[in-house]
């Protein structure tokens, strides 16, 4: 799936969706970067990908509520 496609479910979703799904993607990452820590972690791409993935989230987030706030 490319990233524009996914990018825009999370357009789709309702902005207490997006926060369930930043929260269970925040988890993930402190669990990646345990596994990290302990030396555990094969792929550490993971994390950029996840990471960049909150923060795409979190955008989305940030201008719906600039839209509903107008």
């Amino acid at each position: 799936m490319g990233a524009g496609k996914k990018l825009q479910e999370v357009r789709d979703l309702t902005p207490e969706d997006i926060k369930k799904k930043i929260e269970e993607s925040s988890d993930e990452l402190m669990k990646l970067r345990f596994r990290l820590a302990g030396g555990q972690l094969e792929n550490t791409a993971q994390l950029k990908i996840l990471r960049r993935s909150i923060a795409q989230m979190k955008t989305v987030l940030n201008e719906k509520a600039a839209v509903s706030a107008n």
